[in-house]
C-alpha cells in the first residue's frame, strides 16, 4: 500500500486503538507517558507516534483544528487498519456546574458542523460507541478524576457566535448569541468544541468504533466584565495540569478498552 496523501502512513504504522489530539505539539506529550514509542511521520498538522501503553498498542495522531482535518485523519487512519478512535481535546462549556479541569465524556454530538453532512444527512445522530464510553468512564474513575457524561456541541467556528464588539455587521450576533448559548445550556449540553460530530458519525456510518473526552477549559457563556467579550485566556487556570490528566485519562481509556476487547474473546 502506498503512503496515505495526508498523514504519510502506511499499512502497519498506527495501531488499532488511536488518540485523536488537535494539538500536533501534544503528541509527543502523550506518547511521553507510554512504555515505548516511535515517531511515524509528520506532516501539516498530522503528527503519528505509536508505541506500547502498559502493555497494549497504542497510537497517536494530531488533526488540528476543526472537523474537515479530523476526517481526513480518520479516513486515511482507517485504511490502514484503525478500528477504535478517541478524540482527547479541550472545550469549554454552556453549564455553570461544570468546572475548568472536569473531564467531559461524549456520548453524543449536536452536528453544527458543515463536513459530517457530507457522510451522513443531519437527521443522523452522531453518537459515541457504548463501549468507548464506558472505557473512558472506567479511566478517569482510576486516575481520580471528576468526569461528566453527556453531550457537545460541534461547531465550524471558534469565535463566531460568541460577545464581542465589532463592525454593524455583528450586530446581529452581538444581541443574539445568548439566545443560542442558552438554548444548548437548557438542552443540558455540556460542552463546545469543534470535531466530535463528524468522528461519531464517520464512524459510526463505518462500523468503527469511536467516542470523546475534553478537559474543561472555561465556560463560554461568561464573558468579560471591561470588554463585555468572550475571553477564554482570561478564565484558563492550571492549563498544563489540566491537559496532562487528559492526555492520562486517554491512555487509559485505550488500555480499558483493550482489556473489555481481550475480555469477549475469552
Amino acid at each position: 500500500m502506498a503512503k496515505q496523501y495526508h498523514l504519510n502512513i502506511s499499512e502497519g504504522d498506527v495501531a488499532p486503538y488511536v488518540l485523536l489530539p488537535g494539538d500536533p505539539g501534544r503528541v509527543a506529550k502523550v506518547a511521553s507517558l507510554w512504555d515505548e514509542s516511535r515517531k511515524v511521520a509528520e506532516n501539516r498538522e498530522y503528527v503519528t507516534y505509536t508505541g506500547v501503553y502498559k502493555g497494549v498498542p497504542i497510537s497517536c495522531v494530531s488533526t488540528g483544528i476543526g472537523c474537515p482535518g479530523v476526517s481526513i485523519a480518520m479516513e486515511e487512519l482507517a485504511r490502514c487498519g484503525a478500528t477504535t478512535f478517541i478524540r482527547i481535546g479541550t472545550a469549554g462549556t454552556f453549564q455553570d456546574w461544570v468546572h475548568n479541569g472536569d473531564i467531559a465524556i461524549f456520548d453524543s454530538a449536536v452536528r453544527l458542523d458543515g463536513c459530517s453532512i457530507s457522510y451522513a444527512p443531519v437527521e443522523f445522530p452522531a453518537v459515541a460507541s457504548h463501549d468507548v464510553v464506558e472505557a473512558c468512564m472506567r479511566a478517569t474513575e482510576t486516575l481520580g478524576l471528576t468526569s461528566v457524561v453527556g453531550t457537545t456541541r460541534s461547531a465550524d467556528t471558534f469565535y463566531a457566535r460568541h460577545a464581542r464588539p465589532g463592525s454593524s455587521f455583528n450586530d446581529y450576533w452581538q444581541s443574539n448569541w445568548k439566545d443560542h448559548f442558552e438554548d444548548l445550556r437548557r438542552m443540558n449540553v455540556v460542552a463546545a468544541e469543534m470535531e466530535a460530530s463528524t468522528i461519531f458519525v464517520l464512524a459510526r456510518v463505518w462500523g468503527l468504533r469511536a467516542g470523546g473526552i475534553s478537559v474543561i477549559m472555561d465556560n463560554v457563556c461568561r464573558v468579560s466584565g471591561e470588554s463585555g467579550q468572550f475571553d477564554p485566556e482570561s478564565q484558563i487556570d492550571h492549563a498544563e495540569e489540566y491537559v496532562e490528566n487528559l492526555n492520562k485519562a486517554g491512555c487509559e481509556a485505550v488500555k480499558a478498552i483493550y482489556e473489555m476487547d481481550q475480555a469477549k474473546k475469552k
